[in-house]
């Protein structure tokens, strides 16, 4: 266990996002966002920068992956839930979801994969693919949406789908001793993900996800 949870080390450099107090980190907004700052230039490059706009988004984001269950409940997000970070191309999604777990990794942690890489492995070696995210471990699947339809040896598949019943299985098995925890990222709104996927997906991904989304006007930060 760490003992210091709340100084993070950068090269040569600390950063103090908290204060222990009574055994307990309380986190401090503007120091955290100082060091995803800093992190986010180590990660992305010299273009990595949070933008002020994004600031109320990014704090629901932060209580969610240092934990806070007051600041979480407060805005009616479940801990014990998983993320569907949803938003135009370009916001951001995939590089907060890959940025914010450094913030708390002892709390919140996963395995982030594309999902066109999904679909291609089961196009490749098929239904065995499934098997391996039927398993107790957390993950994040980006870019829900923009993966192809499954297809092996002329058998097609709605891979994510097929996937995200499974996840859903999990999630709820009542004899796990902590929940199994899917994230989301995609480009898509609950409209057209239940176009693509059904509508018995959609209602899982209600009771698996907390629904966080940038503004549909949100820039395209790649420009």
């Amino acid at each position: 266990m760490n003992p210091t949870p709340h100084i993070k080390t950068e090269g040569t450099s600390k950063f103090q996002i908290g204060e222990i107090i009574n055994n307990t980190v309380h986190y401090d907004f503007e120091k955290i966002k100082t060091y995803l700052n800093i992190k986010g230039h180590i990660l992305f490059g010299k273009n990595f920068k949070i933008y002020k706009e994004d600031e109320p988004l990014l704090f629901k984001l932060c209580c969610y992956f240092i934990q806070d269950h007051y600041s979480c409940a407060q805005m009616g997000i479940d801990t014990n839930k998983g993320l569907l970070l949803s938003g135009p191309v370009g916001c951001g999604k995939t590089s907060l979801m890959k940025l914010l777990p450094y913030l708390a990794p002892h709390k919140t942690n996963y395995e982030i994969i594309p999902t066109r890489n999904i679909v291609f492995s089961f196009n490749a070696s098929g239904f065995e693919v499934l098997e391996k995210y039927n398993e107790t471990k957390n993950y994040c699947f980006d870019d829900l949406g923009v993966e192809p339809t499954g297809s092996h040896y002329a058998k097609e598949c709605n891979v994510l789908g097929e996937i995200l019943l499974s996840r859903y299985e999990l999630f709820c098995h009542p004899e796990r001793s902590r929940r199994v925890l899917t994230h989301l990222t995609t480009n898509l709104n609950a409209e057209e993900l239940e176009n693509r996927y059904g509508n018995r997906v959609r209602s899982r991904l209600r009771a698996m996800f907390n629904l966080i989304s940038f503004n549909q006007n949100s820039a395209d930060k790649r420009n």
